[in-house]
């Protein structure tokens, strides 16, 4: 009856499987006799021809229609965490604050001094200058502790590549540390294990003990203002230098064997005195 032919063709309208995006899974992929869609699909490809066999969908017919909470919660992390780091950056080239100047160059200072070549200098220097056993056996395990934070942190940022929040190339003494990229932090993460092993390894009154953390939390700060990390970044560079602090003191060389690697490297170094 007319009646019933219209209200069939008006559910067929309302039904959104009969949307043009949807079309795809109302159709059976394992029937030989599809439409011209199907036919459309399986007559592209190698060996598409053949009788019998499933046609290959593209790519573009698979709609993820319930994005999982997990893919959300971290893509809005993500984003909440890139926003804040431009925002703190305002040490970045021209853009730091036009009343205050210097400030630009007191954080650049800060941030040096959980560079890795100043610590690797003085631990060297007072490595060779120290006459007790027991002062060569702390220096010559900061030692592996800064050579074993170097080699992690820059694998690691080799392995993820993750560019800062406002792409600052990096300077000569980046390529020294092999501090190229953003994700850890090098120098919080320096910073945190040199506090933690000081902190350890030498009794300090307790304002310095203080000071000592205090300036390991505004080292990786710098990084941020400066713009070149994330806070992500700084706060993964803390977790990886307290992981490298327990590390190394796990696997602490006792005073024999730091011995027996100090004559070993003079031997080494006395063809060349």
């Amino acid at each position: 009856m007319p009646g019933s032919q219209a209200r069939s063709r008006a559910r067929d309208r309302n039904n959104i499987l009969n949307r043009p995006e949807f079309l795809s899974l109302n159709q059976n992929p394992h029937s030989s006799k599809g439409g011209p869609e199907q036919s459309n699909t399986s007559n592209s490809g190698p060996g598409s021809g053949l009788a019998g066999e499933a046609p290959r969908w593209p790519e573009q017919d698979c709609m993820q229609l319930n994005p999982s909470f997990g893919g959300i919660a971290v893509s809005s992390l993500l984003a909440i965490d890139i926003s804040l780091s431009k925002r703190l950056g305002v040490c970045v080239g021209v853009r730091g604050p036009a009343g205050a100047p210097g400030l630009r160059s007191m954080i650049s200072l800060l941030a040096l001094t959980g560079h890795f070549l100043p610590w690797i200098t003085g631990t060297l220097i007072c490595l060779w200058r120290s006459s007790t056993m027991a002062g060569q056996e702390v220096l010559l395990n900061l030692l592996l502790a800064l050579v074993l934070d170097l080699m992690t942190v820059a694998g690691m940022q080799k392995l993820v590549k993750r560019r800062g929040p406002w792409d600052v190339p990096p300077t000569f003494l980046d390529y020294i540390a092999m501090d190229v990229y953003s994700f850890p932090a090098a120098h919080a993460s320096r910073a945190i294990m040199v506090s933690k092993f000081l902190l350890t390894h030498l009794v300090l009154a307790v304002p310095l003990r203080i000071l000592l953390y205090l300036w390991a939390f505004l080292v990786g700060v710098s990084r941020v203002l400066l713009g070149k990390h994330h806070l992500s970044d700084v706060g993964c560079g803390f977790a990886l230098g307290f992981l490298h602090f327990s590390l190394v003191e796990s696997v602490w060389l006792d005073s024999a064997t730091c011995q027996t690697l100090m004559s070993i490297g003079s031997l080494c170094w006395t063809p060349l005195l």
